[in-house]
């Protein structure tokens, strides 16, 4: 109860900076934990919809129906772009177009670097926000105590009155501002390297699955398809 009538204490008694200080620092807060709920949301449920999501797709009788798979299973889209990218480009055949002159491999490799930069821009989307207040908001809080201990040593000097008893209450009041900025710091700073974690394993079957594509999509009519790379890896895991 005392710590709480002193924050409020402070809160009335302080001048329109510190309030401005209190109200940024509020406002990353509130952000950076409407974002973490969000993204912590959107990063497990694409985690756990890719290995079952890929399975299906590659148990597809033809590249439309595994695509059609992974319209269904991979609510997030994360690994649906890399699909319907192959199959837009193996699909694209118009006479006389410059792109019907560029090699099919080639054009697949281009279609899907550009849908793997856009599925791993989508999953490091909002990182620079929490990076941002983690690295920030001490400084804001710090801000906010240097000012009220200049505010208070100011009103103290002005009454005349210097003992400790009237400089420990009102310094120790402005330190609850640096307080405040490490609360908001903290989480953001946790959240930034988990979701940078789950983007990198996600960015990695990203890249093992556009792999996957153009050694299928590339592969000569008259030779057999190539068996997935991610596919082989999870049956030796399976017999090992």
């Amino acid at each position: 109860m005392a710590g709480s009538s002193g924050i409020i204490h402070y809160l009335e008694t302080s001048d329109a900076i510190t309030h401005g200080v209190a109200y940024v620092l509020l406002a990353m807060s509130i952000a950076s934990w409407c974002f973490l709920v969000v993204k912590s949301w959107i990063l497990t449920r694409a985690k756990r919809q890719a290995v079952p999501a890929i399975a299906q797709f590659w148990q597809a009788s033809t590249l439309s129906d595994g695509v059609a798979a992974l319209r269904r299973m991979d609510r997030e889209r994360v690994f649906t772009p890399l699909a319907e990218a192959a199959l837009h480009a193996a699909e694209v055949d118009i006479p006389g177009a410059l792109l019907a002159r560029v090699e099919r491999s080639e054009r697949v490799l281009r279609a899907l670097r550009q849908a793997l930069n856009a599925s791993q821009r989508r999953l490091e989307f909002g990182q620079v926000l929490l990076a941002s207040v983690g690295s920030t908001a001490p400084f804001v809080g710090l801000l906010g105590t240097v000012w009220g201990i200049y505010h208070a040593l100011g009103s103290i000097a002005a009454s005349g009155q210097a003992q400790i008893e009237n400089v420990a209450g009102p310094v120790g009041e402005a330190l609850i501002m640096t307080a405040f900025g490490l609360v908001v710091a903290i989480p953001a700073v946790l959240a930034y390297n988990v979701f940078g974690r789950l983007a990198r394993q996600l960015s990695e079957d990203l890249d093992g699955f556009a792999h996957d594509l153009h050694a299928y999509v590339c592969a000569p009519a008259d030779q057999p398809r190539p068996q997935p790379q991610q596919a082989q890896a999870r049956t030796h895991q399976a017999h090992g």
